[in-house]
C-alpha cells in the first residue's frame, strides 16, 4: 500500500510549531499502519454504511438541533417551541452524537462490535457529508467551534461511562482549514499549579472552543480528580484552572463556563449544573437539581440546554434553565439528545466548508491513501 501526506498551499491559518510537530508525529503513527490509530477514509464509506445526510435538510436558524431519541436521527424545532413535538422537523442524518457551527456539522456514529468504533463525519450546512474519520471506542462529545473551522470529538477507549472509574477517554482536534488532525490532546503539555505536570492517566474530555479558534477549554482527569483546563492550540499548552470541573460549555460571549459538577457519590444522581465566571472565578448553582450527565449547550447567553433521563419511557428528554441560577427547568424536547441551538446564517457561514476545500483541498484530499 502506497501513501502520500499532501500539504496544502499558503493555508489560512495553521496550528502552532509544537502542535504541529506533534501532528506530524501522529501521522506517521498512523501512515505506518498502526491500528491503535485513527483512519480518514477517501472514496467509499464503510461497508453497510448509508450516506449521511438530507439534501432538504439543513442547518438554518434560529433553531433548536437535536438527535430525536426515537429515531436516532437529528431533528430541529423552533427555539421557542414547546416540548410537545408538533414544530419539530425530522429527516436528518443518524448520529449518536451531533453539534454544530459556523455552516459545518460534526456527527458521531457508533459501529458497535468486539471492538467498537466511532465514525466522526464532518457535515457541511447542507448536511452532506464532507469527510469521514475512523476512531476506535464508543462516542460520547463532539464540539464545533462558532467559526466551524475547528472540531473535537471524545471516545471512550474503555468504559461506558463517567460514572465509573473504569474508563479512558480519547479527545482530537481536527482544523478543518489545514487538515491537521490531533489525534490525542493528551500529548499537550499540561501545567497544575504553576508546575509541569506528568502522568500516564491523564485523560482530556468535553472540550468547548472559544472564539479564537486557538482557546479551548476541557476536563482533564487524573489521580481520580476532574480539573477544568484552559487549552491553547497555538502554543501547544494547557494549565488547570479549578478543581471539580467536567464537560465545561463556553458562553457565546466567552465570559462564562457551564459545567457538571459532582456533589455526591451516589451514582444515580453524582452531579449538578453549575455555572462559572471566568472573570471572578465565582460559580453558580443551577435551579436543575436533578444529575446532569451530559455536556451542556448554550441556547444563547443567559440560558442552557442538556439531556435527562426520559419519562414515560423515552431515552431522554431534552431541558432548559436559566444560567443565573433563577427560574425553574423546562423540558424543550420530549425524546432527545445532543441540542445544540444554530443561529441565524451569519455573513460568510453559507458556503464556508465549500470554500475552504476550494482554496486549500478537502481533507479527503490532503490524507490519500491508495
Amino acid at each position: 500500500m502506497t501513501t502520500q501526506l499532501t500539504e496544502p498551499a499558503a493555508p489560512a491559518r495553521r496550528l502552532g510549531a509544537r502542535a504541529r510537530t506533534a501532528v506530524t508525529v501522529a501521522a506517521v503513527v498512523l501512515l505506518a499502519g498502526s491500528t491503535a490509530g485513527y483512519a480518514l477514509h477517501a472514496g467509499n464509506r464503510p461497508a453497510g454504511q448509508q450516506a449521511v445526510g438530507n439534501a432538504s435538510f439543513a442547518l438554518a436558524g434560529p433553531a433548536l438541533y437535536f438527535r430525536d431519541a426515537a429515531t436516532g436521527r437529528v431533528a430541529h424545532q423552533p427555539l421557542t417551541a414547546t416540548s410537545g413535538g408538533a414544530e419539530r422537523t425530522a429527516g436528518g442524518p443518524v448520529c449518536d452524537r451531533f453539534h454544530a457551527a459556523g455552516g459545518t456539522a460534526l456527527c458521531l456514529r457508533a459501529e458497535p462490535g468486539v471492538l467498537p468504533k466511532t465514525y466522526a463525519v464532518v457535515l457541511d450546512r447542507q448536511l452532506r457529508e464532507v469527510s469521514r474519520t475512523t476512531v476506535p471506542g464508543v462516542p460520547t462529545r463532539a464540539r464545533v467551534s462558532a467559526s466551524g473551522q475547528m472540531l473535537a470529538w471524545t471516545v471512550f477507549a474503555t468504559g461506558d461511562s463517567y460514572s465509573t472509574t473504569g474508563f479512558s477517554t480519547r479527545t482530537a482536534v481536527l482544523d478543518l482549514r489545514t487538515g491537521y488532525l490531533v489525534k490525542s490532546l493528551e500529548e499537550m503539555p499540561l501545567t497544575m499549579d504553576g508546575v509541569r505536570y506528568h502522568s500516564p492517566d491523564v485523560n482530556y474530555w468535553g472540550v468547548s472552543f472559544a472564539r479564537d479558534d486557538s482557546r479551548f477549554y476541557a476536563t482533564v482527569s487524573t489521580k481520580g480528580r476532574t480539573h477544568l483546563v484552559e487549552g491553547n492550540l497555538s502554543d501547544w499548552s494547557a494549565r488547570t484552572l479549578r478543581e471539580n470541573v467536567e464537560c465545561p460549555s463556553l458562553s457565546p460571549d466567552n465570559t462564562r463556563v457551564a459545567f457538571k459538577k459532582k456533589v455526591s457519590d451516589d451514582p444515580a444522581a453524582p452531579w449538578r449544573l453549575y455555572v462559572l465566571d471566568l472573570r471572578t472565578m465565582t460559580e453558580t448553582a443551577l435551579a436543575e437539581t436533578r444529575g446532569v450527565d451530559d455536556q451542556a449547550a448554550w441556547t444563547d447567553d443567559g440560558t442552557v440546554a442538556y439531556a435527562l433521563p426520559g419519562a414515560d419511557g423515552r431515552a431522554s428528554d431534552v431541558w432548559t434553565v436559566p444560567a443565573d441560577g433563577t427560574g425553574a427547568p423546562r423540558m424543550s424536547v420530549a425524546g432527545g439528545s445532543s441540542p445544540v441551538a444554530v443561529a441565524d446564517a451569519v455573513s460568510g457561514a453559507d458556503g464556508a466548508l465549500a470554500s475552504r476545500q476550494a482554496d486549500t483541498g478537502s481533507v479527503h484530499q490532503r490524507w490519500q491513501i491508495s
